[in-house]
C-alpha cells in the first residue's frame, strides 16, 4: 500500500502540469479578448493571439481546437463576468427606488466597461454584418440581459421617470451612451480633453446619462 505522502509526491508532476495548462489557457483567453476586440474575428490570426499570450502557436489548437472556439470561449468569459457584476449590482440595490436602482446598474456598467472595453468593442466588431458569432452572442448573452432589464425601463416609464418612447430603443440608447463613450476614450481625450480614466469624469457621465434619459422623480413629472 502506497503511503499518503508518497502518493501525493507521485501525483505532484500531474498537478503541476494541470496548473500550467490552466495558466496557458487563461493567457490565451486574455490575449484573444484583446486581439478580437481590437481587430475583429476576421482581422485576428491565431498566430497573433499566440504571440500576445507568449505561448507556442500549436497550443491554441490543443486547448481550443480552432479560432472560432477560442473566440466563443474568450467572449463567453468577458460577458459572463459582466453579467455577474450587473446581477450583483441589482441584488445589492433591490430595496432602492427604481431610479436609484437603475442608476446603480448604469454605474456598474460604466465602471466595468472602462476596465474591460472589450464588452462594447466586441459587439461593435461583430455587428457590422450578420454572422453566426453574433447570433451566438445575442442568444447566449445579449438577449437574456435585454429581457432581464427591459422591464425596469418600462417600470421607470410608468413612474414618469424615464423619457417616453419605445423602451427597447431607450435601452440601447442608454447602453450605447455608456459603452460607446468608453470604447472611444482615446478619441475623446485627443479631441476634447475628456479623460474617462478619471473617476470624477466617469461619475459625471453616469449622472448625465440619468439626467438625459431618466429626468423624472417618483411622484413627480418627467
Amino acid at each position: 500500500m502506497v503511503s499518503e505522502p508518497l502518493a501525493a509526491e507521485a501525483d505532484q508532476p500531474g498537478r503541476k502540469q494541470q496548473q500550467r495548462s490552466i495558466v496557458t489557457q487563461q493567457k490565451l483567453l486574455d490575449a484573444a479578448v484583446e486581439a478580437f476586440s481590437e481587430n475583429g474575428f476576421k482581422g485576428t490570426s491565431t498566430r497573433d493571439i499566440a504571440e500576445r499570450a507568449g505561448v507556442h502557436h500549436p497550443l491554441i489548437t490543443y486547448h481550443f481546437k480552432n479560432k472560432d472556439q477560442l473566440w466563443r470561449a474568450a467572449t463567453d468569459q468577458v460577458f459572463t463576468e459582466f453579467g455577474g457584476l450587473l446581477a450583483r449590482a441589482l441584488k445589492e440595490s433591490a430595496e432602492r427606488d427604481p431610479k436609484k436602482r437603475f442608476k446603480s446598474m448604469i454605474r456598474t456598467f460604466v465602471r466595468h466597461a472602462r476596465s474591460q472595453p472589450a464588452v462594447h468593442k466586441i459587439i461593435v466588431q461583430e455587428s457590422s454584418t450578420a454572422n453566426p458569432r453574433m447570433d451566438w452572442l445575442v442568444k447566449t448573452h445579449l438577449k437574456p440581459f435585454f429581457q432581464a432589464t427591459i422591464g425596469q425601463i418600462e417600470e421607470l416609464q410608468r413612474h414618469g421617470i424615464a423619457v417616453n418612447g419605445n423602451p427597447a430603443l431607450l435601452y440601447h440608447m442608454v447602453r450605447l451612451s455608456a459603452g460607446g463613450m468608453l470604447a472611444l476614450e482615446y478619441m475623446l481625450l485627443g479631441t476634447s480633453d475628456i479623460d474617462l480614466r478619471n473617476d470624477d469624469t466617469l461619475e459625471e457621465l453616469v449622472d448625465m446619462i440619468v439626467r438625459v434619459y431618466f429626468p423624472g422623480e417618483i411622484g413627480g413629472s418627467a
